[in-house]
């Protein structure tokens, strides 16, 4: 989410930049953010997001997931990742990309769970997951 202009905390004005934000993406890969959102919910609370975003190489999508500390280190991450796979591929795309720092452990391990190949370029590590082969179940 692009930074907002506000006091720092969860502020009305942060609240309402948050739910524009995902509004925005209401039109799916082929609206005007070309991004799909899902919440990830856990024991009916939503407790993060993963989203997938059109990219311009044909039949590829970029990843990106938030997910709150309180729900992090219970496999929630990998499995919301198992199910945007999924979903990518119904989509007809064949890869899934995405990027995060060499030092974001807990991103690392999802990626390398949903069988990412991972390099790193330019300080920052890139995930590049083929679609045309098994998917990861677990």
């Amino acid at each position: 989410m692009p930074p907002v202009d506000a006091p720092a905390g969860w502020s009305l004005a942060r609240r309402d930049a948050f739910r524009e934000f995902h509004r925005a993406s209401f039109g799916g890969l082929d609206g005007p953010t070309r991004t799909l959102m899902y919440a990830i919910v856990s024991g009916g609370e939503v407790v993060g997001m993963v989203r997938m975003t059109r990219r311009d190489e044909p039949g590829t999508v970029e990843t990106g997931m938030w997910l709150g500390r309180s729900a992090r280190g219970r496999g929630l991450g990998a499995a919301a990742l198992r199910e945007l796979l999924h979903a990518a591929a119904a989509a007809g795309m064949r890869t899934v990309v995405a990027d995060t720092t060499p030092d974001n452990a807990g991103a690392i391990s999802v990626l390398r769970k949903c069988g990412a190949e991972l390099h790193e370029e330019g300080g920052k590590l890139l995930a590049r997951m083929c679609l045309d082969s098994a998917l990861p179940t677990h």
